[in-house]
């Protein structure tokens, strides 16, 4: 593994440029950093957890204002969870997802201030946000969704199966469902269970007062593993962003790059 991970190479530049919005029209003043390197200063900042303020200069990324605003416009217009989607796609091309089962689960971190965050039950109620999370057999992250630290998992089921994007690159329709879903007893709930068979989605999911199902756990340990590779990103692991959606753009980035 490189030693510098926020450098973009050019194979992955090629695939990330053509889904870049296009630049404002030019104002007067000095000429803008490029996009290439605006891109490597929010890799930088989303590896080591920096103050964009700290961003060194001597790296030619910009100043940090430069690489915030640029990653503001680029959430705005949906290029990270464009960019996540068509990795999605080349993984599903190559064979490389497993669609038999999903897994579901969700992590605390702590959070300053901003939208979506509360008192976080296993951090002595400090003031926390929780990063909700299904990935496929296999741990690559289909989506993911941040939310206050006291809010249930089993209230964001749904909205992480339904907010699976269409995955294309096979023959056919695109497809965004797993055959089964695999939770533990925080995901217990007759109505999931029923919305889940709807959509022709098999629940497997322990019961609460029940002994868990058997073997489970050696199927779900991918989405913990997921988790573990999502907060080496050190941005990740405390939240700093005030705006929820600039959080959300270095958590669906992090998903790409695991990808």
């Amino acid at each position: 593994m490189t030693t510098r991970p926020w450098i973009v190479d050019d194979d992955l530049w090629a695939l990330i440029e053509p889904l870049l919005p296009p630049r404002p029209e030019r104002s007067p003043g000095p000429k803008p950093v490029p996009d290439r390197l605006c891109l490597q200063g929010i890799l930088y900042v989303l590896h080591q957890d920096i103050a964009w303020q700290l961003l060194p200069l001597e790296l030619g990324f910009g100043s940090g204002q430069t690489c915030w605003r640029r990653l503001d416009r680029w959430q705005q217009t949906g290029f990270f969870d464009q960019l996540h989607r068509i990795l999605l796609a080349k993984l599903n091309a190559a064979g490389q997802l497993d669609w038999s089962r999903a897994c579901v689960d969700g992590s605390h971190i702590r959070a300053k201030w901003g939208k979506a965050i509360g008192p976080s039950p296993v951090d002595r109620r400090k003031t926390g946000s929780k990063h909700h999370l299904i990935c496929d057999g296999k741990g690559t992250p289909l989506q993911a969704i941040t939310t206050a630290a006291n809010v249930n998992d089993i209230t964001q089921t749904l909205a992480l199966v339904d907010g699976i994007p269409p995955v294309a690159g096979r023959p056919g329709h695109p497809r965004r469902r797993p055959d089964a879903l695999l939770g533990d007893k925080a995901y217990d709930s007759r109505a999931v269970r029923r919305e889940l068979r709807k959509r022709r989605i098999v629940p497997v999911i322990s019961r609460e007062g029940a002994p868990n199902i058997q073997g489970l756990g050696k199927l779900r340990y991918v989405v913990e593993q997921t988790f573990a590779l999502l907060h080496q990103f050190k941005r990740l692991a405390v939240r700093w962003e005030r705006r929820l959606e600039l959080h959300d753009a270095f958590l669906s980035l992090a998903c790409s790059l695991i990808c």
